[in-house]
């Protein structure tokens, strides 16, 4: 199927990305642009693009789907997203703010003087960006082949394109601007369209979406109770604890002017992403309704969101109103997938290519250079992998991504901005046993090696037990291991922990 008006759609999308990467690109200058964005972006704004970069697909067609598949079971999954925030809000924003680091590694060796220890953060933020790139770029050619018939590999390579130019070009300075203004678009596509057919729908006269009791009611799933109540706490512990692990999340908390801007900004993106996420359960409510389920579900180029409005209005206004779904699903791609390769570019240029090349050509590389070319490596492998393999869940992906942050980052930031005793080997034992549990069980979802019953359970959703016990190893090598504490850690705590002002008159 092939439809020219949505094909527009997409195409005024990219254009706008590269017009406001091209301006972004202007204002770039320096090392601080690259990578923080001159440490000067406002709440809102800040607020505006974290919400463009952190609603991704997962967000704007997966919870749709979810919804639309398994009922109402699924709307913790916006919840927890938003409410991940609130932990973030409580516990480490401005104290990350204040910490005056890039990246986390760059935390992570402020606080705890370990180069070993930076160096395994590095590795596990390119790891965590793959894993979330990789829907990203899968689910933007499974939009395009949808609404023009092309390949998939035919999408992935232009969201891979527009994004790499876009980060190259101008980093952190660019990527903001694109993606505060993309946050208003997915708004708007997702929201325009969800009063449009839930009024078409009220006017019809049709009865509510045929479903049977498991759908409607929660825990009767075929699932025991216990089991199912589990992998739902489960899976509410990854979106909240992962939140703050996830590394394109936490880099944009650097860029706010100081630590109450790093809260206010936080307060903001709970308001924004509790207005989005009023809209994707009403497609899964009204895919109930007028959506052939088996057919939608083992095709895996359709998605509920793309697929309604022509299912509701066969017409052209169904074809408009699938033209304005379709671009702002590739916005989400493209802000998705800008932060998370910002981030994975960052690692990179810090940790691997500018010493190496520093090594190699006996002189300092420049900032500006070797980001550019960390970013070009950086998608090199979820491209290939998204451009030459079927499809994986968006949802089944982010959500593996948000275990293995929840097991790794949110136990290292937790204590490290709340527990003087921390030591490097506790983080680095912590971090590696975080890792291993949940990059395991990721790894056997991937390949469909998950059992039944509870094990399947476990593995499916680890983040119940595997965080617990990350932040109990690191603790308890910590306790054991005093000889590793930081020398500077109380210097390190007291700057974590007060207020910018108080620096500024002691000066």
């Amino acid at each position: 199927m092939s439809d020219p008006l949505s094909v527009a759609a997409i195409v005024v999308v990219c254009i706008t990305t590269l017009a406001l990467g091209a301006l972004g690109l202007r204002l770039a200058t320096g090392t601080s642009d690259f990578y923080v964005a001159g440490r000067a972006v406002t709440p809102w704004r800040n607020a505006s693009a974290i919400g463009g970069e952190y609603l991704s697909a997962a967000s704007y067609l997966g919870v749709a789907g979810l919804v639309y598949e398994n009922g109402v079971d699924m709307l913790w999954m916006p919840v927890g997203y938003t409410v991940g925030y609130l932990v973030l809000l409580v516990l480490i924003a401005a104290p990350l703010r204040r910490s005056g680091a890039y990246t986390l590694p760059d935390f992570a060796e402020s606080r705890l003087e370990s180069s070993t220890l930076r160096r395994g953060c590095a590795l596990l933020v390119v790891g965590i960006g793959w894993l979330y790139l990789l829907p990203q770029m899968q689910g933007a050619g499974l939009a395009l082949r949808h609404v023009s018939g092309l390949p998939t590999w035919v999408g992935v390579t232009v969201l891979t394109v527009i994004v790499t130019l876009n980060v190259a070009s101008g980093g952190m300075r660019a990527v903001t601007l694109v993606q505060s203004v993309q946050y208003w678009i997915k708004l708007s596509a997702i929201a325009i369209p969800a009063f449009v057919l839930l009024a078409v729908w009220a006017q019809s006269g049709a009865p509510p979406p045929q479903a049977d009791d498991s759908w409607w009611e929660p825990l009767t799933s075929t699932e025991p109770v216990t089991r199912s109540l589990f992998t739902t706490y489960s899976t509410l512990a990854a979106l909240c604890l992962g939140t703050m692990g996830l590394p394109h999340i936490a880099v944009r908390f650097y860029t706010n002017p100081d630590g109450v801007a790093a809260r206010r900004t936080t307060v903001a993106v709970l308001a924004l992403l509790g207005l989005f996420y009023l809209f994707p359960p009403v497609y899964g409510f009204l895919g109930r309704a007028y959506l052939d389920a088996p057919d939608l579900l083992n095709d895996p180029g359709r998605t509920v969101v793309l697929a309604l409005p022509g299912a509701m209005l066969p017409g052209l206004e169904g074809r408009l109103l699938t033209a304005l779904v379709a671009g702002g699903a590739f916005a989400a791609f493209l802000s998705t997938a800008s932060g998370v390769t910002m981030s994975v570019a960052g690692a990179i240029d810090q940790d691997v290519l500018r010493p190496l090349l520093s090594r190699l050509t006996k002189s300092d590389a420049t900032p500006a250079g070797s980001f550019r070319l960390a970013a070009g490596i950086g998608v090199l492998a979820p491209f290939a992998v998204a451009a030459s393999t079927a499809p994986v869940g968006i949802s089944s992906a982010v959500g593996h991504a948000f275990a293995i942050a929840a097991a790794t980052f949110a136990p290292l930031l937790i204590l490290g901005v709340w527990w003087p005793r921390l030591t490097a080997k506790g983080a680095a034992a912590g971090v590696l046993v975080g890792g291993l549990t949940t990059g395991a069980a990721a790894l056997a979802s991937v390949l469909g090696l998950v059992p039944d019953g509870w094990t399947g359970a476990l593995v499916a959703a680890p983040t119940a037990w595997a965080t617990p016990l990350a932040f109990v190893v690191t603790v308890l090598v910590s306790l054991a291991t005093p000889g590793s504490r930081p020398r500077r850690w109380a210097r390190t705590m007291a700057r974590l922990h007060t207020p910018e002002e108080v620096f500024a008159d002691a000066r």
